[in-house]
């Protein structure tokens, strides 16, 4: 009998797939795949900075899909955004399986899961939503025409759809719309229950995700997944997160509750019919109780529980209670009255629990709470939104520490993760023990670092691969040192000398990344009459189309605000300038990242440092970030604010970015930028 033929190793399968996808090897894409391939064999955990043009996808898609194969396991692949998700699953994941068949003797199977909610409903498109306008805008006769329109448009889609994808339906529809034809997980009545659970496209997608090899989902269920009683993916020992830098807030939005007086009142109306009126009437008037004392509070983060609105919740909590103990234990109805009483529970459980962990967030002193509590209040805002309490997480750490790092091997990779020149300041929010380590960089020998270790025996070890880009020979990072720090009154007249300036020099070709929409609008309107470049704001348009004009006119500027800064993929010469009018924090009004600084520095920490510095790092890292897309671009990106150079933790904003040569000269700058611009012209 033949001895089997050895399986194939990491290195060997990645140049066939290199060869095969017709691109040409990379050194930091294959440091990547042997220190993936080693984080499998180990079990310990893998933190991976690599930068665009490294070719990460595939330096984890290999190993991973080398290990699923071998063993007959499944590997979950989070991402962040839905673009990624559908580079994996249309493009990149194809490509791999077609390439690899032949040296893994079949061909690997792979699948995209999302939460329930993001999956067309049969049942509830089939019986028809409760009525229960939530939103005061249904009430005007041109938003139910839309909506009847939508939701008629969706019940045709019904018939055409093979996945019930929310994101395949193009264009998309209104949430209040997608709400009549889909479920949360709470409110399913379940596969055995539904009258059309065979047909669900939520259980299908399910159903291959566990028998795939590569499972693509996104941060918020991969946070779900762990957050829940229940599980939520398929069984796996290996989950690499892709665009890392954004973890904790995707998983600290999942983990934030909201309670309205209208949610409160949904639940009445899902329960009425089901309980005693005395029982449903307790809760009503709960909720008109909640209704007047929001109406009267002022937005912001609360320190403390006002004694008013602590009562109102309790009655909010107790009545909430009453009426699920009416309710009862599930029994065998028809199937119209289970799910009337799955809905009116799932409603009442949401209401309860919030309200339970908006007192509960008041339980501890300042160094020891969990949940940091505010109000907001958008009811002038467009979509006239009732106020709102939100009750959100101060740390994800523990939650991550405990149900993913503790259960699987885990690697996290993004093009910015070390910040300061090390990854313990991430790691730390990940609840990873610190290294005390600095960045192991991709020449020496990475993938023998030994690893540190706490009591739990929890392991990881942290490797940059670098850049294919020399963003030292190809960029320059100029900051404005002479300008006076930014102000709280917008943009100061010599910041818009200097943008103006800067343009002019480079012919147009400039993306503007500015840290509000206020300022990005006060400069576009006030240098459309002082250049004689276009300029694009974001908010005229859809986002996606300003984008694609941008790179069509290479004499174009781009201003505009968040999704800018991590959203644009523009290589060539539309874009050599990148400009940043200040230094991205955290407006320090923000409940929770105030908050988190607060409870630091209760500990005795570095608050600003901490929370603050990181944000500003992660941002400024992505938004520089966007100068090099392809090897051959060039350019220079200019911050406009003073205190990168001048302020104490300058430096390890400045250590955290991509590594320009460094100028505080602005002469030298456009005197870059002219030579460029002649160059593409």
């Amino acid at each position: 009998m033949a001895a089997r033929t050895a399986f194939p190793g990491v290195n060997e399968l990645l140049t066939t797939a290199v060869e095969a996808l017709g691109g040409a090897e990379r050194p930091g894409q294959v440091k990547m795949a042997e220190a993936v391939g080693r984080a499998i064999r180990t079990g310990e955990h893998l933190a991976v900075q690599a930068g665009t043009g490294t070719g990460k996808s595939l330096a984890y898609l290999v190993p991973a899909i080398r290990h699923a194969v071998e063993k007959d396991t499944t590997v979950v692949v989070s991402t962040a955004t839905i673009a990624l998700q559908r580079q994996l699953v249309d493009r990149d994941l194809p490509r791999l399986a077609k390439a690899l068949k032949k040296p893994l003797g079949r061909t690997p199977t792979f699948a995209i899961l999302k939460g329930r909610r993001n999956y067309l409903c049969l049942h509830r498109l089939d019986s028809g939503a409760p009525e229960e306008p939530e939103d005061p805008a249904l009430f005007d006769p041109f938003a139910v025409s839309r909506l009847g329109k939508e939701v008629t448009r969706l019940r045709e889609w019904s018939s055409d759809t093979e996945t019930g994808d929310r994101d395949e339906l193009v264009p998309g529809v209104s949430e209040q719309a997608w709400r009549q034809v889909s479920v949360t997980a709470r409110e399913c009545l379940g596969v055995s229950r539904c009258p059309i659970g065979q047909d669900c496209f939520a259980e299908r997608a399910r159903g291959e995700a566990g028998k795939a090899d590569v499972v693509v989902t996104n941060h918020a269920l991969l946070a779900i997944d762990a957050l829940q009683g229940f599980q939520v993916l398929p069984e796996h020992d290996l989950v690499i997160i892709d665009e890392a830098h954004e973890l904790v807030d995707r998983v600290t939005s999942v983990a934030t509750g909201e309670l309205t007086s209208s949610a409160v009142a949904v639940a009445v109306r899902r329960c009425g019919k089901l309980i005693d009126a005395d029982t449903a009437d307790r809760l009503q008037e709960a909720s008109e109780g909640l209704a007047m004392i929001l109406e009267d509070m002022p937005a912001g983060r609360m320190d403390t529980l006002p004694k008013a609105l602590g009562g109102t919740v309790a009655a909010v909590r107790d009545g909430a209670h009453a009426c699920l103990s009416a309710l009862g234990s599930d029994r065998k109805e028809d199937v119209e009255e289970a799910t009337a009483r799955k809905l009116a529970r799932s409603q009442l459980e949401e209401v309860h629990d919030t309200a339970v962990r908006l007192l509960d967030a008041f339980a501890e002193d300042t160094a020891h709470q969990r949940d940091v509590v505010w109000l907001s209040n958008d009811r002038f805002a467009f979509g006239n939104r009732p106020p709102t309490l939100h009750v959100a997480p101060l740390s994800v750490a523990g939650l991550l520490r405990e149900r993913v790092f503790a259960q699987k091997t885990t690697v996290l990779t993004s093009a910015t993760l070390a910040l300061g020149g090390a990854f313990d300041t991430l790691a730390r929010q990940w609840g990873l023990p610190p290294s005390q380590a600095k960045v192991v960089h991709a020449e020496g020998a990475a993938t023998e670092k030994e690893a540190p270790s706490d009591d739990d025996d929890l392991k990881w070890s942290g490797l940059d691969v670098g850049s294919p880009f020399d963003h030292r020979r190809n960029g320059i990072l100029y900051v404005a040192k002479h300008l006076p720090p930014p102000g709280r009154d917008g943009l100061g007249e010599k910041t818009l000398d200097e943008i103006a300036s800067l343009i002019e020099a480079a012919g147009g070709r400039t993306l503007g990344l500015f840290s509000s929409m206020r300022a990005a609008k006060q400069a576009t309107e006030e240098l459309r009459d002082r250049i004689k470049f276009p300029i694009l704001c974001q908010g005229e348009d859809a986002t996606s189309l300003l984008v694609t004009k941008f790179a069509e006119d290479a004499r174009t500027c781009l201003f505009g605000t968040l999704s800018l800064w991590q959203g644009v993929d523009v290589p060539g010469p539309s874009l050599q300038l990148v400009i940043v009018d200040r230094i991205p924090f955290p407006r320090p009004d923000d409940p929770v990242s105030s908050a988190r600084q607060r409870a630091v520095e209760a500990r005795g920490g570095n608050g600003f440092l901490t929370v603050a510095a990181t944000h500003a790092a992660l941002l400024l890292a992505q938004g520089t970030g966007r100068l090099h897309r392809s090897v051959g671009d060039r350019g220079v990106v200019a911050v406009l604010d003073s205190r990168l150079a001048t302020a104490r933790y300058g430096g390890f904003l400045r250590s955290s970015l991509p590594p320009f040569w460094p100028t505080f000269d602005p002469d030298v700058a456009k005197a870059a930028l002219q030579r460029l611009d002649a160059a593409a012209s």
